[in-house]
């Protein structure tokens, strides 16, 4: 019974995700009623002691990365450099090539440490113009940057900074270089394989006359650029090169300039206890709220005039946006946490670990909790926590190194995690104005795709002894 009430709660919620809900509102309602049927007398203390904290706490940490996100977006809009960066594109590898174009720059952005909600609002309005222009549908827009974004450079490629790459480090002792060659591997699997499914989509869209849309009807829709002449397309590129490059110093300099913690006393009336600042557990997110800054800057310094003209009215749209996305994934935070606490949640990772295959056990338990939980690292940290030494004494007796380990943690994470109710899905949906029933097969389609690539990579291993 246990199980069916996690299992029934985390249908209803990719139910009424689908059916183009508000996760915001059902996301607690899914949550509270397995509580409820689980301990009645436990609902209240549930609600505000895990939910909310959880929820409170996500907002804490990421509402700032959204909110400058979204507004980086609008100015690159507004600026008229994605314009000016999709002309460039269209001229250089032509206007069928507009999903690889539009996969690459998320690509680049991700591994270059960028946060994947982030790339969300900065890449849209590219991918907006660049299919207008090409008259490719925009429902494919969520899947082209599902797979840029979600993907091989989340946590398939060595070396990527995404966190579902770092966490797994803390558990195998390994860096984020584990595995080079499987990593790679992988991640070529994903790229070639949800390109030629997209591409298959767009000719499919085209053979039956089916174009970008009507403007009138579709939502969200990025201001068309009513300057003049078009920035030189090295400039317009400039800010998302900053944002990536940015990132990578503040990451260096901030915890070398701030050092292990940073206290300080407020200045009022009476004593006042200190505040004590950890700067390991907030140093990537202050990198990246400093890099957008210096992105969003970079558009003012060489777009002053067309950005401040609409700037009053395209910020409130923005910061709509920014709101609606970091409410939904915080939603989606504490249904994860609430559901993790459940009985029957134990119930299934002890399940799970009886898979005798040491890869394929951590492969199918790493990505079945990502999927419950709706979150590729909040599953991942679940399932390590509770499994990591035995997926080692499994590795080690069968000869199986770290590094092996913690590749097919990272890349299961990425797997069934984008299931309806993840954060990431419903913020990729929300900012580019579309529904589950518009564009969630495309998503789920790489989705699948991203799957089956960790069992590429399992078997690529025993085939070869890869590492």
């Amino acid at each position: 019974m246990s199980i069916l009430i996690v299992l029934a709660a985390l249908c209803f919620l990719m139910f009424v995700a689908y059916r183009g809900y508000s996760v915001i509102l059902f996301a607690p309602v899914a949550a509270l009623g397995a509580v409820l049927l689980t301990d009645p007398s436990l609902v209240a203390p549930m609600f505000t002691g895990l939910f909310m904290d959880k929820l409170v706490g996500f907002l804490k940490l990421y509402f700032p990365v959204f909110l400058l996100g979204a507004i980086f977006g609008k100015v690159i809009e507004l600026s008229g450099f994605s314009k000016s960066i999709v002309a460039a594109t269209i001229k250089a590898v032509g206007a069928r090539r507009a999903i690889l174009s539009i996969v690459l720059v998320c690509a680049l952005l991700t591994y270059g440490g960028v946060s994947l909600f982030v790339v969300v609002f900065a890449v849209y309005p590219f991918a907006a113009e660049l299919f207008r222009q090409s008259d490719i549908p925009k429902r494919l827009i969520p899947g082209t940057i599902a797979l840029g974004a979600f993907t091989f450079t989340m946590d398939a490629l060595p070396g990527t900074p995404q966190i579902q790459n770092i966490i797994p480090t803390t558990f195998f002792g390994t860096d984020t270089w584990a595995a080079p060659l499987l990593g790679t591997l992988g991640g070529a699997f994903v790229l070639a394989v949800g390109l030629l499914y997209l591409e298959w989509r767009r000719r499919s869209a085209a053979k039956a006359g089916e174009g970008y849309g009507d403007p009138a009807t579709l939502l969200n829709e990025p201001a068309p650029f009513a300057g003049g002449k078009l920035a030189n397309p090295l400039v317009a590129i400039l800010p998302l090169l900053l944002v990536g490059v940015s990132n990578k110093l503040f990451t260096l300099w901030i915890p070398a300039f701030y050092g292990g913690s940073h206290s300080f006393v407020p200045a009022v009336i009476g004593k006042a206890a200190p505040v004590v600042q950890e700067t390991s557990k907030i140093a990537a997110i202050w990198a990246v709220e400093g890099a957008l800054l210096v992105g969003i800057l970079c558009v003012l310094a060489f777009a002053w005039k067309p950005v401040v003209s609409s700037f009053a009215e395209g910020s409130k749209s923005a910061v709509g946006g920014a709101l609606l996305a970091g409410m939904n994934t915080a939603s989606e935070y504490g249904f994860g946490a609430v559901i993790a606490a459940l009985p029957g949640f134990l119930v299934v990772a002890n399940a799970l670990s009886a898979i005798p295959n040491p890869l394929v056990n951590e492969a199918i338990t790493v990505t079945a909790l990502a999927g419950i939980t709706g979150s590729a690292s909040g599953g991942m940290s679940i399932a390590l926590a509770a499994m990591a030494e035995t997926f080692i004494a499994n590795a080690n007796a069968a000869g199986i190194p770290m590094e092996v380990l913690h590749r097919v943690a990272a890349m299961a994470s990425g797997g069934m995690d984008t299931l309806p109710h993840n954060g990431a899905v419903i913020t990729l949906l929300a900012v580019t104005g579309l529904s589950h029933r518009q564009s969630y097969k495309d998503i789920f389609a790489v989705t699948a795709i991203k799957t089956l690539a960790v069992f590429a990579v399992i078997a690529a291993y025993y085939l070869t002894g890869w590492v």
